[in-house]
């Protein structure tokens, strides 16, 4: 592999540095969140059944993150800075797809988790719905790489807000029902849902729009299924030049920061899960008797 590009005057070069420079941060945090975990005698006991699941997945999700920001790659257009194997999109969009269906799990189960504490029918609903959601992402995603044809990413990007826009909403409802930094921080995180909600309807979709549309004015072939699997497999581009690159970088700078911290936030859940019962607002009793009454049995 050649370095001789990593030069200052280079921005390809300082955005890489960057990635590196997060994704190494990232790690640290990774290990850190492991410690506390092995610390935390409450963390320990629950392990089976909430800390431990979540961290792993937060784990999965980062090391991945971690990868791609070594090797960034942009898989449509096969582009990549090195010159390796490892560059491969058929690598780089498997191990992707493993870490987002990770990513999507940790949403599933901490919002289920606060769904049941806080008895809200809308969460648990909401929780059952996001994984089908990004499972169908990702094999528009794939479709995109494969074929080459930017519609697939169009789908597959509009899904994805689809999804975090139903995350926003369930931690909205949540926030009634709990009290203190508790609800401030479903506040907090549904007002990040609804950022990132904004940035994909305002930059991430119209940009894949865009391509697709090119593609469509200039006429570009797609590949098909065995064609489009032996060309994702084989074929890299080495580039760069911040031409090919400036598209790209935006999302990507966002994606291996503020969603790998996400997700080890949410991987920390399982540490104070316990607490969700000290700050959930208790309804009077004459309220919760309304929800759910008790049957009446008639005697004969």
């Amino acid at each position: 592999m050649r370095f001789d590009w990593l030069l200052w005057s280079n921005p390809v070069a300082l955005w890489w540095t960057f990635l590196v420079a997060v994704s190494a941060v990232n790690v640290a945090l990774l290990l850190g969140l492991r410690g506390l975990y092995r610390a935390n005698p409450f963390g320990a006991v629950t392990a089976t059944f909430a800390a431990e699941p979540l961290a792993l997945l937060s784990a999965v999700y980062v090391l991945v993150c971690a990868f791609r920001s070594v090797l960034p790659r942009a898989d449509v257009e096969r582009i990549c800075l090195f010159d390796t194997w490892l560059s491969s999109v058929l690598i780089g969009r498997s191990m992707a797809t493993l870490a987002e269906l990770c990513f999507a799990l940790q949403w599933v189960i901490v919002i289920r988790e606060l769904g049941r504490t806080a008895h809200s029918d809308t969460a648990k609903n909401i929780a059952a719905l996001i994984l089908p959601l990004i499972v169908l992402a990702e094999a528009c995603s794939w479709y995109a790489v494969i074929s080459t044809d930017f519609l697939g990413n169009v789908l597959e990007n509009s899904l994805w807000t689809v999804a975090f826009a139903l995350v926003g909403i369930a931690f909205a409802r949540l926030a009634a029902s709990f009290q203190g930094i508790a609800r401030w921080t479903i506040i907090a995180t549904a007002a990040g849902a609804a950022g990132y909600v904004i940035f994909m309807v305002t930059v991430d979709v119209p940009m894949y729009a865009q391509r697709w549309q090119a593609e469509l004015a200039n006429g570009h072939e797609t590949f098909g299924l065995l064609a489009g699997l032996h060309d994702l497999a084989s074929r890299w581009v080495v580039t760069h030049s911040i031409a090919h690159w400036q598209n790209e970088i935006t999302w990507m700078s966002l994606y291996f920061s503020v969603a790998v911290w996400a997700s080890l936030l949410l991987g920390g859940f399982g540490l104070v899960r316990h607490l969700a019962l000290r700050y959930r607002v208790r309804r009077p009793l004459f309220k919760a008797a309304m929800r759910h009454p008790t049957p009446v049995v008639i005697r004969s």
